[in-house]
């Protein structure tokens, strides 16, 4: 009885810590969002406060989605998995519904009505591996068979992928199925499933690649940074040395320059560079503090997870979340080519933010089970002893 005690006070305490760190990725992420966006934002919309205003709204309704999702009854939620997946896909089917879905940069990755506008390929990061985790656990006996086990998920990832390649937005599509990739593997699905896909995807994905001019330009710059380095690596090759020139200390909180029109869209995609500009050495050193103290307890939620639903979604979610943050930080380095994959907490935008944070509610929700499944088990142990000593 002693050990289940212990083992809910310590659960409670890595909830806490888990809160803790929510809060402090997003509080860190508006202040620099602030002090990156001011200068843009007095330029395009005459109101340096333009940019953190409508994040700070959608923080708001972020903040309230996390306590939604952090105490929902789990097994409500599976219930709507199927109505989520359809409304999702439904969302980036009107991406190409002219009137409603908006082409930006090149690419028609919003639907908008009046001043609202989403980007729906965000919201297919919370309800696939919600939907993955789902299926898997009522397949669980079933998943060494293809068509009975294994064919129905793929499909359904496919038309995903499907669906977000055709808004011009490969990078996202392929990250979603690396994740995808991830939770299969947790299931425990056969390896031979794996190399079949690797076989498959990695030609599909250099045709692609291909297929397009400006995916090219950004490889070849990748490769060659000299080779275009006012066009496809200007971005990569300005924040690069906004991340060089900021030293051990940073240059201080509000006084980076490189903010000021040298790197494009560094409220957005490239806000890293401008943390790092500004808080330096010990700022990356707090940055990766904090994503490692998140990844370790949101993947010890899955593993304490009494049910294969709950340890495969609290893996998925936050493997998704880790692994953007990785990949964005590595682009901004120039450690990869440049992709459209925004940084959660930090970049502008509320799509990326209210799925985030709904995300974080789900990991929350898991882990605060396992605690009371602990619990759970220290009644058990109690009763299972009070029958030794009847007997």
């Amino acid at each position: 009885m002693y050990q289940f005690d212990v083992e809910r006070t310590q659960n409670k305490k890595n909830v806490h810590l888990f809160y803790f760190c929510v809060i402090l990725l997003l509080g860190t992420g508006l202040v620099t969002l602030y002090s990156a966006s001011y200068s843009f934002a007095s330029r395009f919309f005459n109101n340096g406060n333009y940019l953190i205003a409508r994040q700070l709204v959608y923080s708001i309704i972020s903040i309230a989605l996390f306590f939604l999702f952090s105490h929902i009854n789990l097994e409500i939620l599976r219930k709507f998995t199927l109505l989520f997946l359809i409304l999702t896909a439904g969302l980036c089917i009107l991406t190409g519904v002219p009137g409603i879905g908006v082409e930006r940069y090149g690419a028609s990755r919003w639907i908008e009505i009046g001043t609202l506008s989403y980007q729906p390929s965000e919201a297919v990061k919370f309800v696939l591996p919600l939907y993955l985790a789902h299926y898997m656990d009522k397949k669980a006996h079933a998943l060494d068979n293809f068509y009975s086990g294994i064919l129905t998920p793929v499909f359904t990832t496919g038309v995903f992928f499907a669906l977000i390649y055709m808004q011009n937005n490969f990078s996202t599509a392929v990250f979603i199925i690396f994740n995808v990739i991830i939770i299969f593997f947790i299931a425990g699905i056969k390896y031979r499933y794996f190399f079949a896909a690797i076989i498959i995807t990695i030609p599909v994905s250099a045709l692609l690649v291909f297929t397009k001019e400006h995916r090219v330009r950004r490889l070849v710059s990748f490769l060659r940074p000299e080779w275009d380095p006012m066009g496809a690596g200007f971005q990569v090759n300005a924040s690069r040395d906004a991340i060089i020139s900021s030293g051990f200390f940073g240059k201080g909180i509000g006084e980076g320059t490189r903010k000021i029109a040298s790197i494009p869209e560094i409220h957005s995609d490239f806000i890293f560079s401008a943390y790092v500009e500004e808080t330096g050495f010990i700022g990356i050193l707090l940055f990766f503090t904090l994503f490692a103290v998140f990844s370790v307890l949101g993947y010890r939620a899955a593993i304490k997870s009494k049910t294969v639903f709950g340890r495969l979604l609290a893996a998925g979610l936050t493997t998704m979340i880790v692994s953007q943050t990785l990949l964005n930080t590595a682009v901004v380095c120039g450690a990869l080519p440049a992709t459209g994959i925004p940084l959660p907490f930090f970049s502008a935008g509320g799509s990326s933010l209210l799925t985030t944070l709904a995300s974080v509610g789900l990991i929350a929700n898991i882990a605060r089970k396992n605690g009371l499944n602990a619990g759970g088990c220290m009644v058990d142990a109690v009763y299972d002893n009070s029958e030794d000593e009847d007997e």
